[in-house]
């Protein structure tokens, strides 16, 4: 194989011009590239974090399909055994839910009330990996008992052994009137997983429960149901709501927090389409750069064809400095990406603690840190598709560079 126009093609990538234009445009094309696809790389390798957070914490809290009763499930026991053997199902626990208000004498905060079984509980959530103060199973049943987000607790201002008082929105008819359906309870623990639910999650036992909602003490009104593949759960809950007699009703994570795990694949897509036009815009700066390099060079062009260089041979010299090019780029934007991907959580939390401010708020956004997850895969594709485009580039001037007369060049030189 005859490798002359390989030397050639990377003599003139390396060579100094005399022409600073031509250099400078070299140089904003390596740049534009390497930019391109250390942006890339960084904010995918977001993007991905966020989606893993939302799969780890937010759907490792709530559940991923709920079988719900009308009001309250029919031998529950029986139900939760048949559940537990059908294919995909992991687990099964019982639940109680309401929507309550929490008041204590420093705060007022709404919330969402779950009375769950502890034992039970975690083997379908991650709760007890994320308390931060007492467990789960000092959630004794007549105790009266609760756990709440940190950021909850901290809303109402209250600590391990104070007094919480939680409002149902379901009025008590007495010789006093209609009053509200009150209850105190005492904190036991909190837990915290860095997301939106620190903020509006709270437990009970859950025949503490089954007492506050006026059920018999062994009613459930759900099973809480985690799957093996979450991503089955909208299709095996209904053959489970067919094979548990009973009128039910079914719920999954798709319904509470699908809408946004598409939004988080959505702008994923839509983010990498629009960060590729900045490769696009470097691969561009090839093409001219490599079209005044060719008129640059037409004369050494013609000498090469004089001495016998082939037109083949020629357009080779031109695609190998084109490629030189873009696989610099490509190459300097892979070590960039990485190494900001791999470090841009630590870099956002040191800037936060510098600065003294927060920039993802756990009140506004579902999770209060930059999260980021690099996916080889997605680094593949885009050095591929970084480094196909810079081919691309390189095919219209080095085909002119081929077509270019020895005759018609040196006729004035």
């Amino acid at each position: 194989m005859n490798l002359l126009p390989v030397k050639i093609g990377l003599r003139y990538a390396r060579a100094k011009r005399a022409n600073h234009f031509i250099s400078f445009i070299s140089f904003s094309s390596i740049a534009g590239i390497a930019l391109g696809v250390a942006v890339l790389i960084t904010v995918l390798s977001v993007m991905n974090g966020f989606d893993r957070e939302l799969r780890q914490r937010i759907l490792g809290m709530v559940p991923h399909a709920t079988l719900w009763g009308d009001p309250t499930l029919v031998d529950w026991r029986n139900s939760a055994d048949l559940v537990t053997e059908m294919e995909g199902v992991k687990a099964v626990a019982p639940h109680i839910q309401a929507q309550v208000m929490f008041q204590s004498d420093k705060g007022v905060h709404g919330a969402l009330l779950n009375g769950i079984e502890p034992a039970a509980e975690n083997k379908v959530s991650i709760i007890n990996n994320h308390m931060t103060s007492g467990r789960l199973e000092d959630l004794v049943p007549g105790k009266f008992g609760i756990v709440l987000g940190e950021q909850l607790a901290r809303r109402l201002g209250v600590r391990i052994g104070d007094k919480v008082t939680a409002l149902l929105p379901k009025a008590t008819v007495s010789i006093a009137g209609i009053t509200p359906t009150l209850k105190r309870f005492t904190l036991v623990g909190t837990f915290k997983v860095g997301a939106e639910l620190d903020s509006s999650l709270a437990y009970i036992n859950i025949k503490d429960a089954a007492r506050l909602k006026r059920y018999d003490p062994e009613a459930v009104e759900a099973l809480r149901i985690s799957f093996y593949d979450l991503f089955k759960a909208p299709d095996l809950i209904w053959d489970i709501a067919r094979a548990v007699p009973g009128q039910n009703k079914v719920s999954d994570w798709t319904r509470t927090h699908g809408n946004l795990f598409q939004a988080i694949k959505m702008e994923k897509t839509m983010i990498g389409l629009l960060l590729l036009l900045i490769v696009a815009v470097a691969a561009f700066n090839i093409v001219s750069t490599l079209v005044m390099v060719v008129t640059d060079k037409r004369t050494d062009i013609a000498i090469l064809r004089t001495m016998g260089l082939t037109s083949t041979q020629v357009l080779c010299v031109f695609v190998v400095q084109g490629i030189f090019i873009g696989f610099l780029g490509t190459v300097i934007g892979l070590i960039l990406g990485v190494t900001a991907a791999l470090n841009v959580s630590d870099a956002i939390a040191w800037l936060e603690r510098f600065l003294g401010t927060q920039f993802l708020s756990g009140d506004v956004y579902f999770i209060n840190y930059l999260p980021s997850q690099l996916e080889w895969s997605d680094v593949s594709f885009i050095v591929v598709v970084a480094f196909s485009m810079t081919v691309l580039a390189t095919l219209y001037p080095a085909w002119r560079a081929s077509k270019v007369e020895p005759a018609e060049a040196l006729r004035y030189e």
